[in-house]
């Protein structure tokens, strides 16, 4: 379904008169009026979502959203996806309840979600992968509460009983990351991997299409891989144990958070710049290694149209009355270079 921002570049008018229209309050130009009704049922709502969102305003909706957000800088972005989504949302009366942790521990997912559980009308949730939070997710769909997941490999889940996902295809992108790593060394080289959580699907499937495109050079091979957590320092305490025991290795992939962690292991060894290192994301902390000349390529996932899109979309089912039937919206990968860094993080399509 179209956003009001979308309706209002089609017809050239302002959100506010998209708003005025939908949510039949104050004077619009009978012929603006006409082109607006007209451009929003062409592109996705029809009369009976008009008179929905006046009942989905008086509701008061909530929506939740849950994120292994605490300490990892990726999801400042996200985060301004989801603020610009939410100021979108406020002439609907939607409250968004945003809850945080650190790492991939179940019991404290499991509960934030039911801290938030019983005022949901729906859920954005970045789920550990465990039975018991998929039980969690069906639970909620079984009262009519829809939710959508990021950085959860919907390949892997085919029980899942998320109506969304938005995110990156991780696979794809471990396999961008090879390929970078392998016209670096010209498919010649010893690899050594800085993982990062075995719990979490989106870098078990990052690190399975990395080690799937490496496959095909014989001569590239991974010699040594180690998980990070999304813990800087353990990613600096793991490469500098993996150096001392691969002294062969001169490439390294970073297959999450933690690539400050894996760099100024590099500097203490004396071996920053030589060993070539592809890393994810266009956060402070790369950008500033790829602009000492350490990290030589980043893959980005669009941090924020993942905030942003996961927001609308929970809206959407809350707006249709219906749920999705495992939609994916996937964000295309980005290869970031020293040469095209941003002087700003967080330019999404989205943002004026």
């Amino acid at each position: 379904m179209a956003t009001m921002k979308e309706i209002a570049q089609i017809c050239g008018v302002s959100r506010g008169t998209v708003d005025r229209v939908i949510n039949r309050r104050g004077k619009v130009r009978p012929e603006t009026e006409r082109m607006i009704l007209q451009a929003v049922e062409r592109m996705g709502y029809t009369k009976s979502m008009l008179g929905r969102a006046l009942s989905v305003k008086r509701s008061q909706p909530v929506i939740g959203v849950v994120m292994c957000s605490e300490g990892n800088p990726f999801f400042d972005d996200v985060y301004a996806g989801l603020a610009r989504a939410e100021e979108e949302l406020l002439p609907y009366g939607v409250t968004v309840e945003r809850r945080a942790m650190r790492g991939y521990d179940v019991d404290r997912q499991l509960a934030l979600i039911d801290e938030l559980a019983p005022s949901l009308s729906a859920l954005v949730l970045q789920p550990v992968n465990d039975p018991r939070v998929e039980a969690r997710v069906q639970q909620l769909k079984a009262r009519g509460v829809p939710t959508v997941t990021s950085a959860w490999f919907w390949a892997d889940l085919p029980a899942s009983s998320r109506c969304c996902y938005v995110g990156s295809d991780y696979e794809s992108g471990g396999a961008t990351a090879a390929a970078l790593l392998e016209l670096m060394t010209q498919a010649r080289g010893r690899v050594g991997v800085v993982a990062g959580a075995p719990t979490l699907m989106g870098h078990v499937a990052r690190l399975r299409g990395f080690r799937k495109r490496l496959a095909r050079c014989s001569e590239l091979p991974v010699v040594a891989v180690e998980n990070s957590l999304d813990d800087p320092a353990r990613a600096y305490a793991v490469t500098r144990d993996m150096l001392r025991s691969h002294p062969e290795i001169d490439a390294m992939f970073v297959v999450t958070a933690g690539c400050e962690g894996v760099c100024r292991a590099l500097i203490s060894a004396g071996r920053a710049g030589e060993i070539r290192v592809v890393g994810y994301d266009d956060v402070p902390a790369t950008r500033e290694m790829m602009r000492l000349g350490i990290v030589r390529a980043v893959v980005c996932q669009q941090p924020f149209e993942q905030g942003y899109r996961s927001l609308r979309a929970a809206f959407d089912m809350v707006l249709s009355g219906e749920m999705m039937d495992d939609r994916r919206i996937i964000m295309e990968n980005q290869i970031k270079l020293p040469e095209n860094l941003s002087p700003v993080p967080g330019n999404g399509p989205f943002q004026d």
